[in-house]
């Protein structure tokens, strides 16, 4: 029987009890019964004493195992946390490294292009001499058939 019923047996025992007249509440009750209860509680008390320390020791178990468990769970999540934190450096150590190239490219590709118009522009230049002074001999040239034949004739 568990303690709690033989506290409320002990209870029913003295509340049924005969009230002794002019003794100011005091009650008469059979002394053998009460030992009786007592004894039963003594007897279950340590079986509810062990149960209660095997409830305190796996509660303090279940702690400790929880504690562990959440310790674990947030170095895990440290090191994801630091995982993420370098992988996110590198992608920003790379998209860093992309704008320099794309720059890099750009004013390169800038500086090709003006060489390019410069050397194209200076061969068109040395054409356009070599045309215009072709072009001025070939007119020399018609002048002085059109002068001989007026000459000649």
């Amino acid at each position: 029987m568990k303690v709690d019923d033989l506290i409320l047996q002990l209870q029913d025992l003295v509340n049924d009890a005969k009230s002794m007249p002019f003794s100011g509440g005091k009650v008469l009750v059979n002394s053998d019964d009460i030992y009786d209860i007592i004894d039963q509680i003594q007897d279950a008390m340590p079986a509810e004493v062990r149960q209660a320390k095997n409830i305190v020791a796996d509660r303090k178990q279940i702690i400790s195992e929880a504690n562990r468990e959440s310790e674990n769970i947030i170095r895990a999540a440290e090191e994801r946390r630091k995982i993420m934190l370098n992988q996110d450096e590198l992608v920003k150590d790379a998209q860093a490294k992309a704008r320099e190239i794309l720059e890099d490219a750009k004013q390169k590709s800038a500086e090709i292009r003006k060489a390019t118009n410069a050397y194209v522009d200076g061969v068109m230049k040395r054409a356009e001499e070599s045309l215009s002074a072709q072009l001025s001999d070939v007119k020399k040239t018609r002048a002085s058939i059109v002068n001989s034949q007026k000459n000649s004739k």
